[in-house]
């Protein structure tokens, strides 16, 4: 099958790579997927650059990505260099999002599990069950019902994600699924379905933690078409990009779009303490001293003003 790499998007928009390549089982549902996150584009003022090509996986181009997104990806998608690379890119600040069989990928390589917080174990027969909201603030939860009806397949996992820092946002409900195997592992409880970490766990020490976001759901063409589980996704992405720490949202960040460095790029003074947002910290910069009232306001207010995103207004809630 002959690798498939989007055009270069000479947007200054925030920048996802959307990365699809499989060695293992390939989901019928990516092209739709893709599809759907494209459509989205104008809507939340991101670009989508899609690839299946490892290639891209070097310095240079992910240096131009605010977010790589690892899309229904299987098994060994990335050689050694490529697994270096994206070690490098965590550690600049870079996020991360994993959707469905995200972790099913790179098993074995150590930055990118913890960056996603678990592997796949296995999973019963796809049906109908039930997904308990347990963080309902959370801009990927804030539009689900508290007991989501979904078509899907229940992903177990051979560690629970919470030992990594993540926080549960979706838990299949146990009692509205068959699963004849039970799990193999101790995944924790409740059922971690979708989670979020603050800092991601795959950056090490001394480097810039960006965000990292990870749903399990994603199986069917239909789940793609279906505009409730859309919002559900964009509104990870969406939190994901708030980490502060790429030139998306920071023309202090070393990795991001370098267009939006001369255009919409958020200053640290903007959205962030002066003391506390230079990318030599480990942690992003919305740690350090409280933010201002004044600065939260003035933050909100150069966002919309400078067109970031219409999600950023829909969805993103500041505390």
């Amino acid at each position: 099958m002959a690798l498939y790499t989007q055009p270069v998007s000479a947007s200054s928009r925030p920048q996802i790579l959307l990365y699809t390549a499989t060695t293992g089982f390939r989901h019928d549902s990516i092209p739709v997927a893709i599809a759907a996150l494209k459509a989205k584009e104008d809507e939340i003022d991101i670009d989508f650059f899609a690839t299946e090509d490892p290639a891209q996986f070097t310095d240079e181009s992910l240096a131009r990505f605010d977010a790589v997104l690892f899309l229904s990806t299987t098994g060994d998608v990335l050689d050694a260099a490529g697994e270096a690379a994206f070690q490098r890119y965590l550690n600049l600040g870079g996020n991360f999002v994993g959707i469905h069989s995200a972790a099913a990928t790179l098993e074995n390589t150590t930055c990118y599990v913890r960056e996603l917080g678990a592997v796949f174990d296995y999973h019963p027969e796809l049906q109908n069950f039930t997904v308990d909201v347990l963080q309902p603030s959370h801009p990927s939860a804030s539009m689900l019902p508290a007991q989501w009806t979904v078509a899907d397949e229940v992903y177990n996992f051979k560690s629970d994600p919470r030992a990594l820092g993540a926080v549960v946002v979706l838990s299949a409900n146990k009692a509205s699924y068959h699963d004849p195997v039970g799990s193999h592992f101790d995944q924790g409880e409740p059922h971690p379905t979708a989670w979020f970490q603050e800092h991601g766990a795959g950056v090490q020490k001394g480097g810039v933690a960006g965000r990292s976001f990870y749903t399990s759901l994603g199986h069917l063409n239909e789940t793609w078409q279906n505009e409730l589980f859309l919002e559900h996704i964009l509104g990870g992405i969406s939190w994901v990009l708030q980490a502060n720490t790429t030139r998306g949202f920071n023309v202090n960040g070393r990795v991001g779009n370098p267009m939006s460095i001369n255009s919409k790029s958020v200053t640290t003074s903007m959205l962030a303490p002066q003391s506390s947002n230079e990318p030599n910290a480990q942690h992003s910069g919305t740690q350090g001293n409280a933010f201002s009232a004044s600065q939260v306001v003035t933050g909100v207010a150069t966002l919309l003003t400078l067109g970031v995103g219409q999600i950023l207004a829909k969805k993103i809630k500041l505390i």
